[in-house]
């Protein structure tokens, strides 16, 4: 009950109460005391002196009366740590063997950081009570906190062979366990502890983290779902769910589930930044951009969100506020390697490829085998001209996240270059998209040259051009279905890797390497001049995958006015996809006709697309496989490039005698590239 008395008066009545013998009174009169003036002297006196004599069956414990464990509770609760140390420390020295204080104790110094102090006074609490399963289970978390997973594995053991049946023991040891890396140990005590409470929502929780990081994404969905199921405001079992739909690209499912995390804790700064991140996977940039600053506004030292913002920004084309951003993430964190190199995609976009360069040896340095560094650092370096060296660094692309599904897996080694091909027989295979095949497989005949045997597998859809063109080289589909198990060559290579190896060829590469069917040649020859007089210029002025990250790469149809407004030319289409509708503004703008031809699938059969690009006066492109398509047939190439652009570089760059360079900068327009090229195609 509360205090009714002032503390000298309620101290004198409870000497009185002992000098009659009434000493349950003279307690309950020291504990009213206590519990509100933990650290008064006289009440604790008089406290100590009074359990030194009683021996009747009132007589106190070891543990402190209830009412001041459950008012430390309360204040554990609402977070006043310190201020329960406080009464805590004083409280010991009353009830020197109090295992619930101790605990408590170590509590709160764990939730205050301290670690080794916590550890300490559950240690106190076990010399008390051997058989204290809590303290045990409290002080392998503290263990794990420090670093020290063995002995927290250990603790953990201790409290569960004192209590088999301790749920948060086994769900702490598979959060170690998990922490460790041993995901399926961490699994199975997830599932113990389950099995133990059925409605532990925590549990369910953690184990969804252990299931996606072994790659089980459905499984640890289900497991967040079930958690949210038996706890439905659980903020970070939405968040959770939302990573794991963003792995599994169901980029907006993980949305919806970063909102629901949100709503209910409006102040979760990392729901925000993931968030951001989903939503710049969907080229929704403005509101990438806002879901990073509110994570900011939250948090202002969250370095990761100022990372991410700079990404997007770039994407953006907001270069000089992209820059901003990743050296405010540094500022906060001078190690964070992925804020160097995301600031030299910046950097070398803005032109300056030696500060691009320099940013991303800066991550390689403090992180050296960041791969995703080395990949951005092979760009920049081949577009400054290093060939040698940026080839080098082009390998680090297996190791790149981006790159993980294009990789195949074989048991055959692969070539290094140098070692002897003479008796031995070689796979090539395709990595990328069809425009990269063919612009690589202008070192094919060098390989093929040297070998017993040489296959090349590439993209259904270009098979039989490349077989055509390179009649001494078997000519497959991808297939890698049975990678690991085939046998019918010695040594293997992606093709991306062959300029490595064949730098002097490329460098001094004089001629198309396509050979085009020569009957379909004709006849698209014939269908050219029932349209009328040439010159006949096929064009192509965008991709069929634009986002704002690489729409620099691309141009509107209004940039087009100089070219359109020859006369005398009869334009062709070569767009392979969503058209139609640029061909009406094209003839509604300038009143242009650009010849479609409604039989021919330019998107699948790109044999008919050599042949059309062979029979064609001149090709102007932007960078699409178009432009690979006719330079490799010999036509007469006008190259639309943005200089600055990571592909700006021989690895994508068509080549060949017939190709010509028209680039403008970052900050420039496509306004004099064409009229540089209006200016050209009058030749004709």
């Amino acid at each position: 009950m509360p205090m009714s008395l002032p503390v000298d008066k309620a101290l004198r009545k409870a000497q009185s109460h002992i000098k009659v013998g009434e000493l349950a009174e003279a307690e309950e009169l020291y504990k009213q005391v206590l519990l509100k003036y933990p650290k008064n002297k006289k009440a604790i006196q008089g406290y100590q002196k009074l359990k030194a004599g009683i021996t009747s069956k009132n007589a106190l414990t070891i543990e402190p009366p209830q009412e001041l464990i459950d008012e430390a509770i309360s204040l554990y609760n609402q977070g006043q740590f310190k201020e329960l140390l406080s009464k805590v420390d004083p409280l010991l020295s009353l009830f020197p063997k109090a295992t619930a204080l101790f605990n408590l104790q170590g509590a709160c110094n764990a939730a205050l950081q301290n670690h080794d102090s916590a550890i300490d006074s559950y240690k106190q609490a076990i010399r008390i009570q051997p058989d204290c399963a809590e303290a045990y289970c409290n002080m392998g978390a503290s263990q794990n906190d420090k670093g020290d997973l063995d002995a927290a594995i250990g603790s953990y053991k201790r409290a569960i062979k004192i209590k088999p049946h301790y749920a948060d023991a086994h769900s702490n040891m598979g959060n170690t366990l998990k922490e460790n890396g041993d995901f399926d140990a961490a699994i199975d005590n997830y599932r113990q502890a389950i099995k133990i409470n059925p409605s532990y929502a925590e549990a369910y929780c953690n184990m969804g983290n252990a299931l996606q990081q072994k790659g089980q994404l459905n499984a640890a969905i289900d497991s967040y779902k079930q958690a949210t199921k038996i706890k439905p405001d659980y903020a970070k079992a939405y968040y959770n769910m939302g990573a794991a739909l963003q792995e599994q690209n169901e980029i907006t499912a993980s949305i919806n589930n970063y909102k629901k995390a949100i709503k209910i804790k409006p102040d979760y700064a990392e729901a925000f930044n993931n968030m951001g991140t989903s939503l710049q996977q969907i080229d929704e940039l403005g509101l990438a951009i806002k879901s990073y600053e509110q994570a900011i506004k939250i948090k202002p030292d969250f370095a990761e969100a100022f990372n991410n913002m700079g990404s997007a920004l770039t994407d953006r084309g907001d270069l000089g506020a992209s820059i901003e951003s990743c050296k405010k993430a540094l500022e906060i964190n001078p190690s964070y390697f992925e804020a160097y190199s995301n600031m030299g995609v910046a950097w070398q976009q803005k032109g300056d490829l030696d500060t691009a360069i320099e940013s991303h040896k800066q991550a390689i340095n403090i992180k050296p085998d960041y791969a995703q560094a080395h990949l951005n650092l092979s760009f920049a370096l081949l577009n400054n001209g290093m060939i040698k060296e940026g080839l080098e660094e082009f390998e680090w692309r297996w190791k790149a996240k981006s790159f993980n599904s294009r990789k195949r897996n074989f048991s055959k080694p692969i070539w290094n270059g140098t070692e002897s091909l003479r008796d031995k027989k070689i796979l090539i295979w395709g990595e990328q998209g069809i425009s990269d095949v063919i612009i690589w497989s202008s070192c094919l005949t060098h390989l093929a040259s040297q070998a017993k045997h040489c296959t090349l597998e590439c993209q259904e859809k270009i098979v039989s051009l490349i077989a055509r063109s390179f009649p001494d080289i078997d000519v497959r589909v991808n297939n890698a279905e049975k990678d690991a198990v085939r046998d019918d060559f010695d040594l293997h290579l992606p093709l991306g890797s062959l300029f490595r190896y064949f730098i002097p060829e490329v460098s001094s590469n004089t001629k198309a390497v396509l050979v085009p069917d020569p009957v379909r040649v004709k006849y698209w020859k014939q269908r050219l001049k029932s349209l009328g007089q040439g010159p006949f210029v096929g064009i192509s002025w965008k991709s069929p995958l634009i986002t704002q990250s690489r729409s620099p790469n691309y141009t509107q149809i209004s940039d087009w006015e100089p070219v359109f407004s020859l006369g005398k030319v009869t334009f062709i289409n070569l767009q392979s996809t969503n058209f139609k509708d640029d061909l009406i503004e094209i003839y509604d703008r300038f009143g242009i006709t650009v010849h479609n031809f409604d039989d021919l699938d330019h998107y699948n059969n790109i044999d008919d697309v050599a042949a059309l690009s062979a029979a064609l006066d001149v090709v102007v492109s932007v960078f699409t496989a178009v432009a690979a398509i006719s330079a490799e047939v010999g036509t007469p190439t006008k190259f639309i490039n943005w200089r600055q652009s990571p592909w700006s570089n021989l690895l994508y760059t068509p080549p060949g005698p017939s190709v010509r360079l028209f680039e403008r900068d970052t900050w420039e327009t496509w306004d004099e590239v064409f009229q540089a090229i209006a200016r050209n195609l009058k030749e004709y």
